[in-house]
């Protein structure tokens, strides 16, 4: 095993506020960060690039992306100025069968997370799309794909969030109700179960199913958990460095392999 051998990440992002909050998510995976080794670069699959087709960016300075309406002006001034790595884009592209484009940048579900668990930005960062006519087995084989950059020194991060229906998050918060539903916390069970088993066939149905359909209207935050699932070793140990729920039904579970 090469002594680059990189673990790999889901992580729940939720909330862009946890960007700049002082909260117990922001605080766990700045604890979580802490924890890891020094990658030498890190590919982010994030649920907010969502396109037809998979296209790498590729660009040496990536620009940092406010893809959201409606919250503090601190937030919008956020940046995350990390370094691009073409050369990366490039080998990540022919792995994939995808196409490198200078367009996009970092996401809010990129530069989020990275904020917290490196907060240098000085690790340079390629980012992934994910190919929306593409079925959740196609996602899983994607991380497949590239579970050898591992050895390489490349983090290896997919960045959703396990449960996230945003329709009902928001209505608590505007009743100010949040208690757990039962799909919430059945569909974050389920989730743990089919990972813990290596159950492939389980994962690649699960939000299809009733809790599933609950727990994402659109499967945008769920496929990047296939992709962190897929580039992992079913000998790598499983560790949730981050658990619970924010506003009664968004599952902040975070799962590191290795």
């Amino acid at each position: 095993m090469s002594l680059d051998r990189q673990p790999i990440l889901f992580v729940s992002h939720g909330s862009p506020m946890n960007a700049i909050e002082d909260n117990s998510w922001s605080k766990a995976q700045i604890k979580l960060g802490r924890t890891l080794p020094r990658p030498k670069a890190i590919v982010v699959i994030s649920a907010h690039w969502w396109t037809h087709g998979t296209f790498v960016q590729a660009s040496a300075f990536p620009e940092t992306i406010h893809d959201f309406g409606g919250f503090p002006r601190a937030l919008f001034e956020a940046q995350y100025p990390s370094p691009g790595n073409p050369a990366l884009a490039a080998e990540v592209a022919t792995l994939l069968g995808g196409d490198t484009t200078p367009e996009w940048g970092l996401d809010h579900g990129a530069w989020s997370v990275l904020l917290r668990l490196f907060p240098e930005a000085d690790i340079p960062v390629v980012q992934v799309s994910m190919d929306a006519d593409m079925p959740a087995r196609g996602h899983l084989e994607m991380g497949r794909k590239l579970s050898k950059l591992r050895d390489q020194g490349v983090l290896i991060l997919g960045s959703g969030t396990l449960t996230h229906n945003l329709r009902d998050a928001m209505g608590r918060a505007q009743t100010g109700d949040f208690s757990r539903p039962d799909w919430a916390e059945r569909f974050d069970l389920a989730t743990v179960q089919a990972v813990e088993q290596h159950d492939d066939q389980t994962l690649m149905t699960l939000h299809a199913t009733p809790d599933g359909r609950h727990a994402h209207p659109t499967p945008d935050h769920w496929f990047p958990l296939l992709w962190s699932y897929g580039a992992a070793d079913s000998t790598d140990p499983l560790t949730y460095p981050v658990e619970g729920f924010d506003m009664g039904s968004m599952s902040m579970r975070s799962m590191r392999w290795g």
